[in-house]
């Protein structure tokens, strides 16, 4: 009886205690960054298996039926398809996306869950004051993307270029 009950506190503990439980679902995981990414057509998390090329990069989708609506009309998804290159860190920010100019680090907001930097406070304003959709064309769209982003270089090709 002593050891079923010493058994069952133990069981409890492994439980009850963050992470002992979930260390083995996390085993398979050791190494790899967590994927975090919003399909830009429903708005629901994205899959890795469910992709389409987009500007020498990746757009990620949440089911094939998103994919081909993109596939279908991919400019109706433009603003969201850069800022999900932004979210997945696939582009780094390196000008303000309204005046191409150099990034004040105190005058950022975060857009859909990227930060954003800006020049300056009235250029912050503008894309604090937008909201929605409305809000990330500003920072996202073709335009605003071309001014501000660029991709993030491949750890492989710059060991190759040196």
């Amino acid at each position: 009886m002593q050891r079923f009950l010493m058994f069952s506190m133990i069981l409890g503990l492994a439980f009850a205690v963050p992470g002992i439980a979930d260390e083995k679902k996390d085993e398979g995981k050791k190494g790899q960054k967590e994927f975090k990414a919003t399909c830009p057509v429903s708005g629901k998390d994205a899959v890795r298996d469910q992709s389409v090329a987009y500007k020498e990069k990746k757009v990620y989708f949440c089911c094939g039926k998103c994919k081909e609506a993109y596939e279908k009309e991919p400019t109706k998804f433009t603003n969201k398809a850069n800022w999900q290159l932004a979210q997945t860190r696939q582009y780094v920010q390196t000008k303000c996306p309204l005046s191409g100019g150099a990034i004040n680090k105190e005058q950022s907001t975060e857009i859909g869950g990227v930060k954003v930097g800006f020049c300056c406070g009235d250029c912050k304003g503008k894309a604090a004051a937008a909201t929605g959709d409305a809000q990330v064309a500003l920072a996202f769209s073709d335009e605003a993307f071309a001014k501000a982003f660029e991709p993030r270089q491949n750890q492989n090709k710059k060991k190759k270029a040196e």
